[in-house]
């Protein structure tokens, strides 16, 4: 009896300080170390923007949009030939650039060509989507900027915003929230903007702005330094809409891009909890304890859901009401 005592007493002791493999039909008892104790540890939350829950990929859309951002550019000025289609060809600045100099600076301060070359080349004018029905001015004019001033602020915002967002979760991704963040927000310029052109990709850079929100909003509990994170990124969002306020800046497209980039960050920008990530990663035949039964929470799937609705929904309703609120905006004008 007394000896049936003592080997239950040692077996418990060698549970203390061992371990028993996870492998299905496997019983053979190893010794624990610091490492497997530290493995096993719940994961912790992790500061924005130093998230390593995947391996960096590499950026294309990035690089790829900057260029063609830089090409078109270099075709308007081609197209726009101050020298020969200005009146004044002695004004065109500076002359040793032929007809890539710019107009004079009472006509572009920001180092471009004509509001008429801006047009040719398929700027956003709100009688010809409206009532000449060329829709695809809409995309066409993220691509068009007014000048150097324009095109290099932007095409640094693109790079300080994208390449994390791009790395982070790919180039498909990022993409198509780029392309659809400048489509929301020419809509709404074009809903409201109606005596002058508009050009520029600053509504999709402000949809990448409203994603980083929604993307830490929807992944809130994986972040450390969530509050201090949330401040800084609403501080920097409305200094950039504040600065919608000055003269010749569509804030109409700053406004629909963030909206429509908002919305977009619920849909495309959702992480996976840490216990499904350990899961996936767990090699075959191991079990993984873990209370972790879904990919995501539930407030993520109601945000993803909600955030599509009205997406949808908002679209709709701008393009199929456009005619009516241009023909309302006109008669709130004339009174």
């Amino acid at each position: 009896m007394g000896k049936h005592v003592q080997m239950q007493e040692d077996h418990v002791d060698i549970e203390v300080q061992g371990s028993i493999t996870r492998a299905r039909g496997e019983k053979t008892i190893y010794p624990t170390t610091g490492e497997e104790e530290e493995s096993s540890a719940p994961p912790t939350a992790v500061p924005y923007m130093e998230l390593p829950l995947s391996k960096k990929r590499r950026s294309w859309m990035v690089p790829l949009f900057v260029a063609a951002n830089v090409v078109v550019f270099f075709v308007t000025m081609v197209v726009n030939d101050c020298p020969k289609h200005s009146g004044t060809p002695s004004k065109c600045i500076p002359r040793f650039l032929g007809r890539l100099s710019f107009q004079p600076l009472k006509e572009n301060p920001l180092f471009g060509p004509s509001s008429s070359t801006l047009e040719k080349m398929g700027g956003l004018e709100w009688s010809k989507v409206v009532q000449q029905h060329q829709g695809w001015r809409l995309i066409a004019c993220i691509w068009l900027h007014a000048g150097v001033v324009h095109i290099l602020a932007n095409m640094l915002g693109l790079v300080f915003i994208g390449l994390r967002l791009e790395q982070e979760f790919g180039f498909l991704k990022i993409s198509i929230l780029y392309l659809l963040s400048g489509f929301g927000g020419s809509l709404l310029s074009a809903l409201f903007i109606q005596n002058s052109i508009s050009v520029g990709a600053s509504g999709a850079l402000f949809g990448l702005l409203g994603a980083m929100l929604s993307e830490l909003l929807t992944n809130w509990t994986i972040y450390a330094s969530k509050c201090a994170a949330l401040g800084t990124l609403i501080f920097i969002i409305v200094i950039n809409l504040a600065v919608g306020v000055l003269p010749h800046v569509d804030n109409f497209a700053h406004i629909g891009g963030f909206m429509s980039g908002f919305l977009l960050g619920f849909v495309f920008l959702v992480r996976p909890q840490f216990g499904w990530v350990n899961r996936k990663k767990c090699p075959q035949g191991y079990e993984l304890d873990s209370a972790v039964k879904s990919k995501h929470n539930a407030y993520q799937y109601a945000l993803w859901l909600m955030a599509l609705i009205l997406l949808i929904v908002g679209w709709d309703v701008c393009i199929c009401e456009r005619e009516s609120v241009s023909v309302l905006l006109s008669q709130f004008y004339g009174c």
